[in-house]
């Protein structure tokens, strides 16, 4: 599904017997790098996602697992091409971004300002 960087076209699974076929698919692209499945209580909404890093989407995309289906319910914008995704023992989710001099962030729910 899509193209090659060169422009060309990938072959189609179904053109391959070998091939299994993807139960989810972006195109135009999302050039999917980095992935993790969700397990923390952080964001209790994305339990049982996958969380993908996107280097043309520029982003995380969630997923939704059900089964054998997988259904986007989500992308995050995180205005930089994501290289990694992983979730922290807290149940935050660390990315790392695909640039020369790269950086790690921290993505965790903001704290309601005090009275």
């Amino acid at each position: 599904w899509g193209e090659n960087y060169d422009g060309t076209d990938m072959p189609d699974p179904p053109t391959h017997p070998e091939f299994a076929d993807a139960h989810i698919q972006w195109t135009p692209t999302i050039s999917p790098s980095g992935m993790t499945y969700y397990t923390g209580d952080v964001f209790p909404e994305w339990k049982g996602s996958l969380l993908i890093g996107g280097l043309t989407s520029s982003g995380l995309v969630r997923v939704s697992i059900d089964g054998e289906e997988a259904t986007e319910v989500e992308r995050i914008p995180l205005g930089a091409r994501i290289r990694d995704v992983v979730q922290a023992p807290d149940g935050s989710i660390y990315v790392l971004t695909d640039q020369e001099e790269g950086n790690i962030w921290r993505i965790s729910p903001l704290e309601e300002p005090s009275e």
